[in-house]
């Protein structure tokens, strides 16, 4: 048989299929944002709205919750509604979510689910600067881009020659998904025609289309700041940052001010004294369901614990562990141990902890009070050989386990250090549930008598304040704030 021959009409009969397929779901519909054709045959605007209903409760549970202080929520879908009033689709539904996290983070489901968290609230200063983001989410709704961007994926499929693959369950391949499919970035090219269509929805409802490019500019500081308060280089992007979801330049703004063909109004609107009073008080960080960073301390009030990591390891509370690094290759990881549950600590480690680990050395300790158990081994990561040890801890009625993870070469000299952090995890008093509060948004005037150091001073954050305020009111460092503007300080 003639292989060569046989793979060209293999791949002819794909091509064939799929032009089929395509001119038979009517592929090519004309956008009516963008007013050019676009592809998306294997996504009707019924499947997306079916998809973002079925998603978007398992979305807000991922992300913390739905925020309900202070009624940001209504403020938020008021602001949505107005630019959604002055889009191509005026007339369909959209619901606008703020979320309880304090990542600084927007998206938008297909079929008219936007969100934004009120870590973004907290770093915009005025109303124009968060409709921009809320336009921008709304462009990529009424361009289609999901539905675009799935149905080239099912194309891919097909052209590879996986037909029956790829039409077998339709819009039902990306159902149930998790946040991922949602958080990646779009192409370049849809990036820009959100950026396009989210500076014509707010210039057509009256804001300052320039707030784009000053939010912008926030959130380069602030992804800067987030990675130096980490460890990182401050050029280094978390994969869950705002800037990595949605990748975009100055300049690619400006183009899109030039494309969006809409004429600004006489003098525009900021809605800066709105805005402030609207996050005056709002949630800074992480809330009492998250635990607090508090130096090298980390407490959860609702869950009565703490512990306390070394001199020189930064603390990061993420969703699913609270992460500690020290920059040298050591790291340690706690998190919550369910398998440990209703098992001995010590059989938990031989036979419930890994199926990839042999842990070696176990034994029962006692961790103030607590039943509690521990193990060890040498591991080979990319960075080079490693100790790994695991503490298990029975807490309540529940268990939680520390991984301690040092460079093998270096393990005797973490010794210490990781056995006094070991053994500061426990309960905590009633004086000291009641005495930890969250961090809150705080507006204050720049009054003439104050100083830029008066702001410092008042910020309560635990490191980098300075900075941090510069940040959160889209300053130089070393900027004072204009006399008789609104600023954002932090303080419990």
């Amino acid at each position: 048989m003639n292989w060569l021959k046989f793979g060209h009409k293999k791949h002819l009969i794909a091509i064939m299929a799929a032009v089929t397929i395509s001119t038979s779901l009517a592929g090519c519909s004309t956008n009516l944002a963008t007013g050019e054709d676009s592809f998306t045959a294997f996504m009707s605007p019924e499947e997306e709205k079916k998809l973002g209903s079925q998603e978007h409760p398992k979305m807000v549970k991922e992300f913390g919750g739905q925020y309900s202080e202070k009624d940001l929520q209504s403020y938020v879908t008021e602001i949505g509604q107005k630019l959604v009033a002055v889009s191509e689709t005026p007339n369909d539904q959209f619901t606008f979510t703020v979320l309880d996290s304090p990542v600084v983070n927007a998206f938008a489901l297909p079929g008219g689910y936007v969100y934004i968290t009120r870590g973004l609230a907290a770093l915009a200063t005025n109303e124009a600067e968060l409709a921009g983001v809320i336009a921008h989410e709304i462009g990529h709704v009424v361009a289609r881009h999901s539905a675009q961007r799935y149905s080239r994926g099912v194309l891919t499929q097909i052209l590879a020659g996986g037909l029956s693959v790829a039409i077998g369950n339709g819009a039902g391949d990306i159902i149930n998904t998790g946040a991922s499919a949602y958080l990646k970035s779009f192409s370049r090219e849809h990036e820009f025609e959100a950026d396009m269509l989210g500076v014509r929805y707010i210039t057509r409802a009256g804001y300052d289309p320039d707030a784009m490019a000053t939010f912008l500019e926030k959130l380069r500081a602030h992804s800067r700041l987030q990675a130096i308060l980490a460890g990182r280089s401050a050029d280094d992007v978390d994969q869950y940052d705002f800037m990595a979801t949605h990748p975009r330049t100055l300049d690619r703004i400006q183009q899109a001010h030039q494309s969006a063909n809409v004429t600004a109004v006489q003098n525009p609107e900021l809605g800066t004294v709105r805005y402030m009073t609207a996050i005056d008080g709002i949630l800074y960080g992480d809330g009492p369901d998250q635990g607090y960073v508090r130096g090298q301390e980390f407490v959860h009030v609702p869950l009565d614990f703490r512990f306390e990591v070394p001199e020189g390891f930064t603390i990061s509370n993420q969703p699913s562990a609270v992460i500690a690094q020290d920059g040298k290759g050591a790291q340690i990881v706690f998190e919550g141990a369910p398998k440990a549950n209703d098992t001995r600590l010590d059989r938990y480690l031989q036979d419930g902890f890994s199926t990839k680990i042999t842990l070696r050395n176990i034994e029962m300790i006692d961790i103030n009070g607590q039943e509690a158990a521990t193990g060890s081994a040498d591991v080979s990561l990319r960075s080079g050989s490693a100790r790994l040890r695991v503490v298990v801890i029975r807490h309540g009625d529940s268990a939680y386990q520390f991984l301690f993870i040092t460079p093998l070469a270096q393990t005797d000299s973490y010794n210490l250090p990781l056995r006094q952090t070991t053994y500061s995890f426990r309960s905590l008093s009633t004086t000291e549930k009641r005495s930890y509060t969250p961090l809150r948004i705080k507006v204050r005037a720049a009054n003439p008598e104050y100083s830029l150091q008066t702001f410092i001073d008042d910020m309560q954050v635990d490191r980098a304040p300075a900075e941090t305020f510069a940040t959160l009111n889209g300053l130089r460092d070393g900027e004072a704030p204009a006399t008789g503007s609104l600023v954002k300080v932090v303080r419990h």
